[in-house]
């Protein structure tokens, strides 16, 4: 004897259900397509964000070596007077500090920028006069008698390129330290390995004169971006004529130095 079972008809959705489910797929789409929550100021990177300016010891040092480096050039390779830029670049440093007498670097101002602006300008000049000078001779083969005192000459005018730039990259990243301080520019001219990946720096980590510094002498001896890279056209712009212009000493210096000492 066998018994059959009755399956129950399926049961059909009412128009509730269709209209809880319509409503949870719209939820659902405006999250995707709604823009993102602003991030906290405190869960920004330290470079994103407001913090206390970088102290202005490294960038005096190596304006000071530029300074000395300047003054004992031969005279042939400076602008006369040869003491006029060494003592106006003093000026400089010492109008700079008298304008802001802090440690830190945390003030904005047109006077200080104009006058951090005109420092590197000042140690550009100089230096890109002494390097024409020296190229000139070079070609021309006036100098170069001496290998060692060309390789003196010639170091002296490359290493205070190298400041000058790092000058440049300093002043002009994100509108410069005191604006990189207050964190009022957001997008970088330099993308540093620290700002790329989470864990590998402190959590208050952020670029200051040194980094700089580095990227400067790595690009005047590899000739190209290493682990730093240029983002705005301005910065690879530098970048580009940091490289030529190392390039083209070095090459002439080696080259000069070796017929010399053959």
């Amino acid at each position: 004897m066998s018994t059959t079972h009755d399956t129950p008809p399926p049961q059909r959705l009412g128009p509730e259900h269709w209209t809880e489910l319509l409503h949870v797929r719209l939820e659902r789409i405006e999250g995707l397509l709604a823009p993102a929550e602003q991030v906290s100021e405190s869960e920004r990177p330290a470079w994103q964000r407001r913090t206390r300016g970088e102290q202005r010891w490294a960038v005096m040092a190596a304006l000071l070596v530029a300074v000395w480096v300047q003054w004992t050039l031969p005279e042939r390779f400076s602008i006369h007077p040869h003491w006029l830029l060494p003592a106006l670049e003093l000026v400089m440093m010492a109008a700079l500090w008298v304008a802001h007498p802090h440690r830190r670097i945390e003030y904005q101002s047109r006077l200080l920028r104009v006058l951090g602006l005109s420092l590197a300008a000042a140690v550009s000049l100089a230096n890109g006069w002494s390097a024409v000078i020296l190229v000139r001779d070079l070609l021309h083969g006036t100098e170069g008698s001496n290998a060692a005192a060309l390789l003196t000459t010639g170091g002296g005018i490359w290493l205070t390129n190298v400041i000058a730039f790092s000058l440049w990259y300093w002043e002009w990243d994100r509108g410069g330290p005191a604006a990189r301080a207050l964190g009022t520019r957001q997008h970088p001219d330099f993308l540093f390995p620290q700002m790329q990946q989470e864990g590998i720096a402190p959590d208050n980590w952020e670029p200051q004169y040194m980094d700089y510094l580095y990227v400067a002498l790595t690009n005047a001896t590899a000739f190209s971006p290493t682990d730093t890279m240029p983002l705005s056209r301005w910065a690879k712009l530098l970048m580009s004529t940091q490289s030529t212009i190392s390039l083209l000493t070095l090459a002439l210096i080696v080259a000069r130095a070796v017929g010399v000492l053959q």
